[in-house]
């Protein structure tokens, strides 16, 4: 996998903005449903809209590598 990717200041707290802007309709609910699940410990949240299984930014970071999906909370700054 090559060398740890740098994590983000706030990269747990703070989406990155072009994969879940401010602006969202829905990003109220879907960072209460991140941060609902971080408290729980819990690796995912349901998307209120898609209905897929989302990826926490601490389960991202808890594994210590960017896979260069495009995960919407990925907390890391090299990215593809």
């Amino acid at each position: 996998m090559g060398e740890p990717a740098t994590l983000r200041l706030n990269g747990i707290e703070v989406p990155l903005d072009r994969r879940l802007n401010a602006d969202h309709p829905h990003f109220v609910a879907i960072m209460a449903l991140h941060r609902d699940a971080i408290g729980r410990k819990r690796p995912s949240y349901r998307d209120p809209v898609s209905g897929y299984s989302v990826f926490t930014a601490k389960f991202l970071a808890d594994r210590d590598y960017c896979c260069a999906s495009g995960c919407r909370h990925c907390p890391y700054e090299q990215l593809r």
